[in-house]
């Protein structure tokens, strides 16, 4: 085959795989599982083979895969079916594929038995589906529709436990903050395809080279809008948490590959028309300077493991949007990539523990003993992934990390032509607090999951050998990606994606503080919960029961949101943030800002419009018809039947009207 047409088959299969699971689902359950492993199996192993055909043979690649064609006369600005494969393309198709297979892989054992596992192994495909028509598309309008259908995807899968509150209303707020964004994404669209004239990626770069965008400025930032909702950077961000909702396995599909991941890669693909505005720069490096650091200080506040994983992702996404805010798409698909391997390892770990421990909570976790052992394969694969997480070499999130930390110096020092050097600033100064406070959190993660003290928690059965197997499939890329750095970069058109001497010794150095300081706050406090009577802190009295994902994946209620165990003593983290723990745990009450300037509003105004139509609009109808009514009263006093009264009023009528035509022409 042509290597256009293997390219066509990658995110065809999975959506065939989703049709045939959606129709067979019922009729024959025995063919539900190898159609959800086996579509995205296949779409990674043609993206490889795709990547090694565009591959030069000598580190580098070919020239990028262009093929169109029209998809529909429009009359004005054509849209067509296109591909557009570069290196960077080439690259995160892949990881969007095994990712995707791995996550399928997992949720065998995971969903064993959970009835909607059909419908769900569908979705999840289809998600894959739409992730890689974004990453190959070459039509702005096509790449749309993949970018939608992530949406609808995403709001599907959150919700999975539908039949509780929490799993709806996160599920809602996911669907409507992504839209929030999205409206202004769409318009950012239409006015890029009306400065250039096309919405074919590469006709928009070359109009950019020719300097063809009239409104640079305002394209940028509507685009950067959608952005924001779809990749979860501040202030769209806070649906990104609640989306914990889902079973795990979505959630390391969300974080790792796909949805989040769209709004990185779309900056990544035109990111000539951003740099075009160093407004525009500047407004994507404060927000990702705010992500950063923002996020970071949340997540050393959470008490949900998947809460803390998952604003771990927000944080790492403003590394992304910070690395292309300098104009460095290298080093920003570079993290991009490093973070897909061991993120997901990141929340697939997390799976296998909160199905041991019975419980999402850091707080009940670390009161039982002997977890590490009891999950051997999670407890060593999530110590190289926090390792990756924190930068500690020679992990791959230092390399990738340490990349963002170097294009960050470059432009602050001046030495970029893209990006102003206060966007520079802006994300270097952020990134070394970011990499502090990232170890700190990835510290306290480990140890308030691993070195607990108490008794050992009740058995809640062996995890099944899909669900560790993966563990060490991830954990490879995770340990062993980042050496690959003088391989990757030919990939990603960057010079050098190597760290200097500079930012390796910040930050690293930075990361060993920050974990230290951790351990050193966690060894303080250990020692004052072991003074304090347990009958101190084994209940609290506004506590609800906390309930793991375990019991959700069978009651149907979402693990996170009830969890409500006695605070923990021993906690680092309410030592190190000190009076600001209680507004981090909160996520900086950002959802109740929402809710005064924007819920309330329109709250307000619908009962305002609801008013209006029940007592004013309602009350012009109900008159309108009581009037009639009373009209046909009156007349029906008139109809007796009798025919001589009929006539008698006829004779009477005639008479009137003769009288009267008699007195109008004497009076004329």
């Amino acid at each position: 085959m042509t290597t256009t047409t293997l390219a066509v088959l990658v995110p065809v299969l999975p959506f065939l795989g989703a049709l045939a699971g959606l129709l067979l689902g019922r009729t024959a359950p025995g063919f539900v599982r190898p159609l959800a492993v086996l579509p995205p199996l296949a779409a990674a192993v043609l993206a490889a083979i795709v990547a090694v055909r565009q591959s030069n043979g000598h580190g580098g690649t070919r020239a990028p895969i262009d093929s169109a064609t029209q998809l529909t006369p429009t009359g004005s600005v054509p849209i067509d079916l296109a591909l557009h494969i570069d290196g960077f393309a080439a690259l995160v198709a892949i990881l969007v594929g095994v990712v995707a297979t791995c996550v399928q892989i997992y949720s065998t054992g995971y969903l064993r038995d959970d009835p909607r596992y059909p419908s769900y192994a569908a979705l999840v495909s289809l998600f894959t589906s739409a992730m890689l028509l974004v990453v190959y598309s070459g039509d702005l309008m096509v790449l749309l529709v993949g970018w939608e259908i992530m949406g609808i995807c995403s709001y599907f899968l959150v919700g999975h436990y539908w039949e509780t509150p929490e799993a709806r209303a996160a599920s809602l707020k996911a669907f409507l903050v992504t839209k929030l964004g999205d409206v202004p994404f769409l318009l950012g669209l239409f006015a890029l395809a009306v400065d250039t004239g096309t919405f074919r990626i590469t006709g928009v770069l070359q109009a950019v080279a020719n300097d063809g965008l009239d409104h640079p400025t305002v394209i940028a930032l509507l685009l950067i809008a959608g952005v924001a909702g779809k990749s979860a950077q501040f202030p769209l961000h806070t649906w990104l948490p609640d989306a914990m909702a889902g079973p795990t396995p979505v959630s390391a599909l969300i974080h790792a590959a796909t949805m989040v991941a769209a709004g990185v890669y779309f900056v990544a693909r035109l990111l000539p028309v951003f740099a075009a505005s160093a407004a525009a720069l500047t407004v994507l490096a404060v927000m990702a300077a705010i992500t950063m650091v923002g996020s970071a200080l949340a997540a050393l506040a959470q008490d949900d493991i998947k809460r803390v994983l998952a604003y771990s992702t927000i944080g790492q996404l403003g590394y992304m949007t910070g690395a292309l805010a300098v104009g460095d798409r290298g080093a920003a698909v570079f993290h991009l990539l490093s973070h897909g391997a061991f993120k997901a390892l990141l929340f697939l770990g997390a799976g296998v523990i909160i199905h041991a421990a019975g419980t999402n909570s850091l707080a009940a976790m670390s009161r039982m003993g002997g977890l590490a052992k009891r999950v051997p394969d999670a407890y060593w694969t999530m110590t190289i992934a926090l390792l990756a997480l924190a930068a500690i070499p020679p992990f791959a999130g230092f390399f990738s990390k340490e990349a963002v930390l170097v294009a960050a110096e470059h432009t602050a020092l001046g030495e970029s032509d893209i990006a102003p050097s206060f966007a520079g600033w802006t994300v270097l100064v952020a990134g070394l607090l970011t990499a502090l406070l990232t170890a700190a959190y990835a510290t306290r993660l480990w140890l308030l999951a691993f070195r607990g003290r108490g008794a050992e928690a009740a058995d809640h059965g062996k995890q099944p050998l899909s669900m560790n197997t993966v563990l060490w499939v991830l954990a490879v890329p995770s340990l062993a990606f980042g050496l690959t750095v003088g391989l990757i970069a030919p990939w990603l058109d960057a010079d050098s994606l190597a760290p200097t001497v500079t930012t390796s010794v910040l930050g690293t150095g930075v990361a060993l503080v920050g974990g230290l300081v951790t351990y050193g706050a966690w060894t303080h406090t250990t020692a004052l919960a072991a003074r304090t009577p347990m009958g101190a802190v084994a209940a609290h009295p506004d506590a609800e029961p906390a309930l793991s994902e375990v019991e959700a994946m069978t009651s149907h209620t979402p693990a996170y949101g009830n969890i409500a165990s006695a605070p923990d003593p021993a906690d680092p983290g309410r030592l190190l943030l000190g009076r600001l723990h209680p507004h981090a745990a909160a996520g900086f009450h950002l959802d109740a800002v929402y809710r005064v300037l924007f819920q309330r509003p329109v709250q307000g105004a619908a009962q305002l419009v609801r008013f209006l139509d029940r007592e004013v609009v309602d009350t012009y109808v109900r008159g309108a018809g009581t009037g009639t009514r009373w009209l046909g009263t009156a007349v029906r006093g008139a109809q007796t039947g009798n025919v001589q009264t009929y006539l008698g009023a006829l004779l009477a009528g005639t008479v009137v009207l003769a009288i009267a035509a008699v007195l109008v022409a004497a009076g004329a």
